[in-house]
């Protein structure tokens, strides 16, 4: 599989992340709560997950690597609490930027534990990404902005939850099968969703049953797509330039709006979604050609040579 492939890869997992918001709305205009809607995503998305690995070439990992994936899980499900809580405090438009700092902070990681500085290019396709998220959340156009010290505290653990969960989806288990990777790190994610929001709903079958289509469609975008996707991809693209990629959330989010709940978009919020589009094509197309110019110059030296 080629580069780009890769790469398209993990921006279609940071698409799926953008359909969610719209189904959670609906859910929550159904009647349903942040329990209901968390626990039977991130419940019914784990089951999907180990159903396909049912139908899969079987490949046995160690015992130490399968704990090592269901703890990468955690911040899966960490980044989910924390934002439904932001969103009970925030308004949507605030709370979603909040969030899109998960790219500068991927980056950080990588210069962190990786020794990566970012590149010039990649400093520039963040700065037109955050410009871009500010404009397509509407934060320019809110009249009646809420804000709350508790809203910004769980917005920022959910861009920090959120980094990581992509951080280590590129450097945990990167020979297991994408597959089981995915089923163990969507058990990570339910396990701590269940010890946050204990799943009585369960036990109440009209509930459980209403919830169902709404957990069914979140836990396939949600939880069984992002994790295998990222798993293939993020360690062939690095959790840098993963994050980057992933950007592609909110241009979906903010589509998805306007097309299925019929929210007005107007011209500025569509600028910033063309805006996080050229800040991830910044990020992904020009940065092979510095890493080519490189190896070029490596070749090209005396050393090379001798």
């Amino acid at each position: 599989m080629k580069n780009w492939h890769y790469a398209l890869l993990v921006f279609l997992g940071g698409c799926c992340y953008g359909i969610l918001s719209t189904f959670v709305k609906l859910a929550y205009a159904a009647g349903f709560t942040v329990t209901e809607v968390t626990g039977g995503q991130y419940l019914l998305g784990a089951l999907m997950a180990w159903i396909l690995v049912m139908f899969t070439k079987k490949k046995n990992i160690t015992r130490q690597l399968a704990v090592k994936l269901l703890l990468s899980g955690l911040p899966f499900g960490l980044t989910g609490i924390f934002y439904y809580q932001a969103l009970q405090t925030l308004h949507a438009s605030f709370a979603i930027i909040l969030l899109f700092q998960f790219v500068w902070i991927g980056s950080l990681f990588e210069w962190i534990f990786y020794k990566k500085k970012p590149t010039q290019v990649k400093l520039i396709s963040l700065v037109i990404l955050i410009t871009g998220s500010i404009l397509a959340a509407g934060v320019m156009t809110e009249h009646h902005l809420q804000v709350t010290w508790q809203g910004l505290v769980w917005g920022i653990l959910a861009a920090f939850t959120f980094s990581t969960f992509i951080f280590l989806s590129g450097s945990v288990g990167k020979d297991t099968p994408p597959l089981l990777k995915s089923a163990l790190l969507s058990t990570g994610g339910l396990a701590v969703v269940f010890i946050v929001f204990p799943p009585l709903y369960l036990f109440d079958l009209p509930v459980l049953m209403g919830v169902a289509p709404y957990g069914l469609l979140l836990g396939f975008f949600g939880v069984v797509l992002p994790p295998l996707l990222f798993a293939i991809g993020m360690p062939h693209v690095g959790s840098g330039l993963g994050t980057i990629l992933t950007a592609s959330e909110l241009p979906v989010a903010v589509s998805m709006a306007a097309l299925v709940l019929g929210e007005q978009v107007g011209v500025l919020r569509w600028l910033g979604v063309l805006l996080i589009l050229a800040g991830i094509a910044v990020g992904n197309i020009k940065q092979p050609r510095v890493k080519l110019n490189a190896v070029s110059s490596r070749e090209n030296s005396p050393s090379a040579h001798s």
